[in-house]
């Protein structure tokens, strides 16, 4: 398939083009407004208890949980006269704006503690924007650029959960501009050194600006289907730019090989399609894969960098088994043209990475022992992590709707503005009763009031717990599961942030071990059908998982235990990590370790069918692609660098755990450690029982054309007999 799909491109090369420029056009007049349908929500999971609760407080109580808060700030003390008579209008007007509803003040709801500050300078006046996520962060957008400012002896600041996502929305559209704009230029200048040439560096950036723009077309359909995360987007640039590097450049460099042994132009494109093309189709596949997983979690922000991640991988792979051939029979000779430097032929048995693979097969235990330790060690503060949701501290410090969230946290006792909510939606319950289960919750420790909210529809009843404890800590998780445990006098349902914290740790718990089951039975099944081996699908298995919990490990040291802040923008430090962000991470990782080890893999089985013993063909292999992985690494890792320069926490450590696991992936694990336990298996490298064996044979693929070599015996000679 793959080298028809070479062929055809071959052929029909200009209309290949033609139609490639046409998808561009289209994507980009089609999906450049798709940012205005996204969502900046998506992170707690719709069929939750606290989902429910929030869906009965609503729609039988007709209020919900408040998301829209006024900080008021005054001079002469919140109970002045004058302070008093400008509070009550403000609320007033607050309460007449079209889609807000449910609006209480200190100076509206009998001058109750919780709303004033403890010096007694500040007030609160909180209310619920009505309509879905979307709707009620435009209104809050809206409002706090109505109200923001000094309305007489007042000065007010707006903040709640609408103001909060709303800014990190604004804040991830900025910053993804910033990167792009960092991102390219760098790139470019990266690709000519790595490819010596002008025409040939554009390639890849050809190939992801088709992946990044065709991926923006295929959000905006899902937009219409279905709810898609902003976020979403930082994926489509870093890992569509990405791919069409190390897609373009085993693609190139294989169709540079093929013309230096004398190929025509055309038939070296053929032939680096029956090689390295094959090879990206399956790593494709991997990748793929592995960010299928991410559909199986029940929050859309996930689903999400699924949907986005699956459609630049698709794109991707087909600019380099379509586009790229086409470009490649177009630009014929003048592929080297603009050429800096001349580049040296490959040489399969001298050079660094043949000498790194054999110095590390003389002592295989010792080079891999080594190598496991610095990453155990790495991986030992993950055993530390702690789990929250994103809030206002995920913005900098800098940021107005920051300010004002953490002026709520530090300036009052109680957290009305984030508050527990609890719902009977369908009992009938005696007043009495009601009276003692509120008793009963406000003994608890953590709450500082307990109250009733009034209405409903004649069933069931409702509650509003203030807590004293913050929304996304380890005592407000507490608290969550007390209130659960208290007797109620009817079945209830608790709902609210910190609820929702609880729950979403509960759901991603629950969905994890299919994700892992669906990442790993793919991984295998891909691997043995490249291979023909089982052995090497668990090798792969077991080095990935130790290299991505090095990298989970460092997150939590720079991320949650706030070390080498000045390298990351000195972000506020919470002591927790965003729930969704360890699983993104290992997902895509995994997907594009997955990406390095298919392209070590066929050149080593290539040159092991060839004739070679193991160690040699291990050594040819890994100096073939040594040069060409780390390449690839180094650029993508500054792809992902540039979202470093992200002002929200969680994209930069995002940008930052997958730098750091494409460098480590690419220099300890394919450098050292798959060395190591390939010498250290031999030939057993490729076993695989009779009936498997019997299935490659009949499904299998297998890599080109084997050209057998006179390959000499490597100084470790070979291991074990061929099996």
């Amino acid at each position: 398939m793959v080298i028809a799909i070479a062929r055809f491109a071959v052929r029909r090369r200009k209309a290949v083009l033609a139609a490639a420029a046409l998808f561009v056009v289209l994507s980009i007049a089609l999906g450049a407004g798709v940012v205005s349908r996204m969502s900046g929500a998506g992170f707690s999971d719709p069929a939750s208890a606290s989902s429910r609760a929030g869906w009965a407080l609503s729609s039988q109580f007709h209020t919900g949980t408040p998301n829209f808060v006024l900080l008021v700030k005054t001079r002469g003390g919140v109970d002045a006269p004058d302070v008093t008579a400008a509070g009550q209008q403000l609320t007033a007007q607050l309460s007449a704006e079209p889609g807000v509803a449910n609006v209480v003040s200190y100076w509206t709801a009998g001058r109750a503690s919780v709303l004033r500050s403890r010096d007694g300078s500040e007030a609160m006046i909180v209310a619920r924007l009505l309509g879905g996520d979307d709707n009620s962060t435009s209104r809050g957008h809206e409002l706090d650029k109505a109200y923001a400012g000094t309305h007489g002896p007042l000065t007010v600041r707006a903040g709640g959960v609408t103001v909060v996502y709303g800014s990190v929305k604004e804040h991830i559209q900025h910053d993804l501009s910033r990167a792009e704009m960092i991102v390219f230029p760098v790139t470019f200048v990266l690709l000519v050194l790595v490819f010596g040439g002008v025409v040939a560096a554009l390639l890849p950036l050809v190939i992801g600006a088709i992946s990044i723009v065709g991926t923006l077309l295929v959000l905006r359909v899902m937009t219409s289907f279905t709810d898609v995360s902003v976020y979403s987007l930082n994926l489509t640039t870093g890992l569509g730019l990405g791919l069409a590097i190390d897609y373009a450049l085993f693609v190139v460099t294989r169709y540079r090989e093929e013309l230096a042994r004398g190929a025509s132009y055309d038939d070296a494109v053929v032939a680096s399609a029956r090689t390295a093309g094959r090879t990206v189709a399956f790593s494709a596949t991997t990748v793929a894969l592995s960010l299928a997983a991410l559909l199986v979690f029940p929050l859309f922000f996930l689903r999400s960098f699924g949907y986005a991640g699956i459609a630049v991988v698709v794109i991707a792979a087909l600019g380099a088994l379509l586009v790229l051939p086409a470009l490649l029979s177009v630009l014929g000779p003048r592929i080297d043209k603009g050429q800096i430097f001349a580049r040296k032929p490959a040489d399969s048995t001298h050079g660094f990475w043949h000498t790194t693979a054999l110095a590390v097969m003389r002592r295989p235990l010792v080079a891999g022992l080594a190598v496991i330790a610095v990453l155990v060690v790495l991986g030992l503060p993950f055993l530390n992590i702690r789990f929250s949701l994103p809030d206002d501290r995920v913005l900098p410090s800098s940021a107005a709707a920051q300010q004002t969230q953490q002026a709520l946290r530090d300036d009052f006792s109680g957290r009305a503005g984030e508050p527990v909510i609890v719902v009977a939606p369908t009992a009938v319950v005696a007043p009495a009763e009601q009276a003692a289960y509120a008793a009963r919750l406000s003994r608890l420790p953590g709450v500082d009031a307990v109250q009733p909210v009034p209405g409903g529809t004649g069933e069931g009843f409702a509650m509003v717990v203030i807590p004293r404890v913050e929304a996304m800590s380890a005592a407000a998780k507490t608290l969550v599961h007390d209130i659960r445990r208290t007797p109620a006098p009817a079945p209830v349902l608790v709902g609210g942030r910190s609820a929702e914290l609880v729950d979403t740790e509960q759901s991603l718990a629950n969905k994890l071990p299919l994700a892992a089951i669906i990442i790993a039975a793919a991984m295998f099944a891909v691997l043995f059908l490249f291979t023909g081996s089982v052995v090497v699908p668990v090798k792969a298995l077991i080095l990935n998982l130790l290299s991505l919990t090095a990298t989970f490990g460092a997150m939590v040291w720079v991320f949650q235990q706030g070390h080498l802040g000045w390298l990351v923008g000195h972000p506020i430090t919470t002591g927790a990590l965003d729930t969704t962000m360890p699983i993104l991470m290992f997902c895509v990782a995994f997907g594009l370790s997955m990406d390095y080890e298919v392209f070590l893999l066929s050149r080593i089985k290539e040159t092991y069918d060839a004739g070679a013993d193991n160690t040699t063909a291990v050594a040819v292999g890994l100096e073939r692609t040594g040069r060409l992985i780390t390449a690839a690494a180094a650029l993508i890792a500054v792809v992902w660098i540039a979202f470093m320069s992200s002002s929200v926490t969680f994209i930069k450590m995002l940008g930052l755990g997958m730098a750091l696991a494409v460098i480590v992936d690419a220099t300890l694990v394919r450098g050292v450690l798959v060395p190591a336990f390939m010498r250290l298996a031999g030939d057993w490298n490729w076993w695989a029982p009779r009936p498997m064996r019997r299935l490659h044979d009949r499904f299998g693929v297998q890599e080109g054309d084997v050209v057998p070599a006179a390959w000499p015996q490597s100084e470790a000679g070979r291991t074990t007999e061929r099996v």
